[in-house]
């Protein structure tokens, strides 16, 4: 019964594996190279979040948006009560707390983030653009946090948290035109877009001109001073753990320099990092942290 039990939970995590590698080949690049006990925890973590995305974005209406997003919430309740549904995820879940010491409490915050989604309303201000990502991202550095730093000497919530939150600006920075011709959204802020004269008119006639690159930029600088900050502080982190996280890290900063070297066209096409950059990182981020 109990080999019959390790393989199916085997199973459990490659189907949260099967995940990541289809829906970020980034995050699966960096995270696969921590250890394996590790970097399982990251997938079934991971396949939360793309399961939490999915029920807002996979719905048709609100009402279908809200059916689904209850749903997983309570979902997620009975994961709390230790009467979760009998689901690789879940069962894949429960191993990651049994292991770790986690807390629930962002994975409520993500499913509050995508409620968010559900009643979207454009950001005026960079502050509501970064409290709408602390609860779709920086939720998620919450919960890797007792994966990846299960040994650190300081408080690193606020810090894994900003690395959250950076990665969230960038996934704006490159998602601008797809946000708002397939979504329907706006994610820069509202008031920083008209100080610069910056109109949904010209955002329909997808242009780039120097008052968007002017609001692109003060978000891109606020996501690289983050991205600084938690490489000066990697240290802190699981030394098992210090070269995939920032790997992945300097991966997704990347994308904000593969936009700007495409003229800042973020509108149009999708920007990501080429694998040759990609193998540049990977040899300027070994150097950093051995």
């Amino acid at each position: 019964m109990k080999v019959k039990n390790l393989n199916r939970l085997e199973e459990d995590y490659r189907y949260c594996e099967d995940i990541i590698k289809r829906h970020s080949k980034s995050f699966y690049y960096a995270f696969k190279r921590l250890p394996e006990h590790k970097a399982r925890a990251v997938f079934a973590i991971y396949a939360f979040c793309r399961l939490a995305d999915d029920s807002v974005d996979n719905s048709s209406t609100k009402e279908e948006q809200e059916l689904a997003l209850n749903g997983l919430r309570q979902d997620l309740y009975l994961f709390e009560q230790q009467e979760e549904k009998d689901h690789p995820l879940w069962r894949a879940l429960r191993d990651v707390f049994n292991r770790y010491d986690m807390s629930l409490q962002p994975f409520y915050d993500q499913l509050f983030g995508q409620r968010m989604d559900i009643y979207f309303r454009s950001p005026e201000t960079m502050e509501e653009v970064e409290e709408y990502s602390y609860y779709v991202a920086g939720s998620v550095g919450l919960m890797l946090l007792p994966i990846i730093a299960s040994e650190a000497a300081v408080d690193l919530r606020e810090h894994a948290v900003n690395l959250g939150i950076a990665m969230q600006l960038t996934n704006m920075l490159r998602d601008v035109g797809e946000d708002y011709f397939h979504n329907g959204r706006i994610y820069l802020p509202m008031l920083e877009l008209e100080k610069e004269g910056y109109t949904t008119k010209e955002l329909d006639r997808q242009q780039i001109n120097p008052g968007f690159i002017k609001v692109w930029e003060k978000m891109a600088v606020r996501a690289e001073a983050l991205y600084d900050t938690f490489s000066e502080e990697i240290h802190y982190y699981d030394e098992d753990s210090q070269f995939p996280v920032l790997l992945s890290a300097q991966i997704y900063r990347g994308i904000i320099q593969a936009v700007r070297d495409h003229n800042y066209d973020c509108l149009k096409r999708r920007n990501y990092v080429s694998p040759i950059v990609m193998k540049r990182i990977y040899q300027e981020t070994k150097g950093k942290v051995g």
